[in-house]
């Protein structure tokens, strides 16, 4: 025997709760399951806990600028495990929270693993459960690498528990995960490597504005190391040696640490989908436009578990959660409307992108004004002693729209969303100009950047 529901949602993160929610406030009988504590990614092992541990870096970083510029740092520093403590702070409550305000709403909260037993049967640790609808929001995971030793990595879910911050650390991947942990440790004093089998990190980011970050980092211990792959890791007593390959020499680099940011991938093997005819990859479940399985009506799918056009970013997550919803509680084909969404890499300055790259829009054939400020020598730079500093935007001539927008600097992973939410209403830069600002703040620099 089975018990019955309208919906099962595989995953706690934001995705399923943001559906079950939805769903279980209109009458459904929802229930979730998750093998791990409720709260999913963004909320206990990546967006947030990272932002904090970044806040030390921050001070330190700002109090270094303002040296000989009437700011003693004296005997400033980071004391990790108190950082940590401050962390904790806000993760340790987030399971129990979101746990009581999905049972206040009606949901049913299951822990285990689930794997699929048919196109509409879920099994939790051992349990038969069926159900109308099933949405796979699992999030992802640090996609697998096969060099000898690769075992002996930490994730980013453990770097953002350590008790104690080592004095070597050497990341693999050039991508968001590496870059800002990487900036974290170099403030607190790590010596600080980033492998990049690559030719240029961050690719999905301006390559000028990369550049600029690359010297920046550099300048506070970020050392990057580019066209370079990692052939092994091995243990060295209580250290590791890392052997790296590059332009065909091979070199043995030692170090404490060796942390995994070489990308991520739907975290789905576990489930089974094949028993239930779902398609699916690395990239996640194939889904309709509308998040719907492609191969199985069932089943819909949303956030990192889903081959979606859209970024792996928590507000993609809720907002697809969000779709989700709608589409089965209505049995609706709405679509998530993926423009205007920024994506930052929080280093220090933080490195943020809204709409198209550069080649991109020509690839579009889009006629576009590329208007570059370099900003470090600004005001609202100046203030706050920062050197490095510049944005992008891109604006099609025969409309004067903005079609991207790329920004380096302190204060800008808060300007890109005021140029996000351009793109999304289709504001012209001269309406955006139009705007009284509060003076002087970073937002009032926008109308001199368009």
């Amino acid at each position: 025997m089975s018990t019955e529901h309208d919906l099962i949602v595989i995953g706690a993160g934001m995705a399923g709760v943001t559906a079950a929610t939805k769903c279980a406030s209109q009458g459904w009988d929802v229930a979730i399951v998750d093998a791990l504590p409720y709260g999913g990614t963004c909320a206990l092992r990546g967006c947030d806990p990272k932002k904090i541990l970044r806040r030390g870096a921050e001070i330190l970083d700002a109090a270094r600028l303002m040296r000989g510029k009437g700011v003693d740092q004296g005997g400033l520093a980071i004391s990790w495990t108190e950082l940590m403590r401050h962390k904790r702070g806000f993760t340790d409550p987030v399971p129990d929270s979101m746990e009581a305000g999905l049972a206040g709403a009606g949901v049913a909260t299951l822990h285990g693993e689930a794997r699929f037993t048919g196109a509409d049967g879920v099994q939790i640790d051992g349990v038969a459960h069926r159900a109308q609808h099933v949405l796979v929001a699992t999030g992802a995971a640090p996609r697998s690498l096969d060099f000898p030793g690769h075992e002996l990595m930490v994730d980013s879910t453990r770097f953002l528990d350590l008790e104690t911050l080592p004095a070597r650390i050497l990341f693999v991947g050039g991508g968001f995960v590496s870059f800002e942990l990487a900036h974290i440790a170099a403030r607190a004093g790590s010596s600080v490597l980033i492998v990049d089998r690559g030719t240029r990190p961050l690719k999905t980011f301006d390559p000028d504005l990369v550049q600029l970050l690359l010297a920046r980092g550099a300048a506070a211990g970020v050392e990057v190391r580019t066209s370079t792959a990692v052939a092994a890791v091995e243990c060295d007593g209580a250290a590791f040696r890392v052997l790296i390959d590059h332009a065909g020499r091979t070199e043995s680099i030692a170090t404490d640490l060796v942390v995994h940011g070489a990308g991520r991938e739907a975290d789905l093997a576990r489930l089974d989908l094949d028993a239930a005819g779902v398609a699916w990859s690395a990239r996640g479940v194939s889904v309709l436009p509308h998040l719907q399985s492609s191969t199985n009506p069932v089943v819909y799918a949303a956030g990192d578990s889903a081959d979606t056009a859209g970024m792996p970013l928590t507000p993609v997550a809720v907002a697809e959660g969000k779709v989700a919803a709608s589409n089965m509680l209505k049995g609706g084909t709405a679509v998530p409307d993926y423009t205007g969404v920024p994506t930052v890499v929080f280093t220090i300055p933080e490195l943020t992108r809204v709409g198209l790259l550069e080649h991109e829009a020509r690839d579009q054939g889009l006629n576009v004004d590329v208007r570059y400020s370099d900003t470090s020598g600004w005001y609202s730079t100046y203030r706050v002693a920062e050197t490095t500093a510049a944005v992008k935007i891109l604006v099609d001539r025969s409309s004067d729209l903005i079609v991207g927008a790329h920004l380096l600097g302190p204060g800008y992973a808060e300007l890109v969303n005021t140029l996000g939410l351009a793109m999304k209403l289709g504001l012209t830069t001269r309406q955006l100009k139009s705007a009284t600002t509060a003076y002087p703040t970073v937002g009032s620099d926008l109308a001199s950047m368009l």
